[in-house]
């Protein structure tokens, strides 16, 4: 890996980190070159303005997660076990930190003062989990493994929401277990084994 790429990937993990801490506002290109150890110009060769910066690090997060959830769509075929794994992966976030926070998740309620640019980045993301969210119900409702009694596509925004509200609550709280107490009954609902 070239040094470029080794600290253009160093600012963005430091951005994520201060974007998870503070917000989109809570840190500035200074507080990245002391974290990484570069000036200021070096983080404006990388990326020209904030915007750019943080509109970058929401697409990778978004690439990130589309490959990730190709490949656990490979090794868990079953919608509800999707469901659970899914939750599971943001219960270990919850529970030990080894996992950053969503940063989508918290840029998102920022997304009325955030630049248009990081916004779409951010809308795209969501879009992108509420449709893989929609195939998983369907296929889940068609393989009479998931229950529910609206539409796939509500079903999907609610599961999206209850597992951010979760994330934030257990948070907000301090926590972890809260979020299983959340996500536990709302994955019963929807499971016809479970009941």
């Amino acid at each position: 890996m070239s040094n470029l790429v080794m600290t253009s990937d160093q600012i963005l993990a430091s951005a994520r980190s201060f974007i998870v801490s503070g917000g989109y506002n809570g840190f500035s290109y200074a507080d990245i070159a002391g974290v990484v150890g570069i000036r200021k110009a070096s983080i404006h060769h990388h990326f020209p303005s904030k915007v750019d910066l943080v509109r970058t690090l929401v697409a990778r997060h978004r690439e990130q997660t589309e490959a990730g959830m190709a490949e656990l769509e490979r090794k868990v075929p079953d919608p509800l076990a999707l469901l659970q794994t899914y939750a599971g992966y943001w219960a270990k976030c919850i529970e030990d930190a080894t996992i950053p926070f969503c940063v989508c998740a918290l840029l998102a309620s920022e997304l009325p003062a955030l630049p248009p640019e990081v916004a779409v980045e951010v809308r795209a993301y969501f879009g992108f989990l509420s449709s893989w969210l929609t195939e998983v119900m369907r296929r889940g409702a068609e393989k009479g493994v998931l229950q529910f009694d609206g539409s796939a596509e509500v079903e999907a925004e609610i599961f999206i929401a209850t597992v951010h509200g979760a994330m934030l609550s257990a948070r907000a709280c301090g926590n972890p277990a809260l979020f299983d107490a959340i996500l536990t009954p709302t994955v019963r609902r929807l499971s016809t084994k479970i009941h």
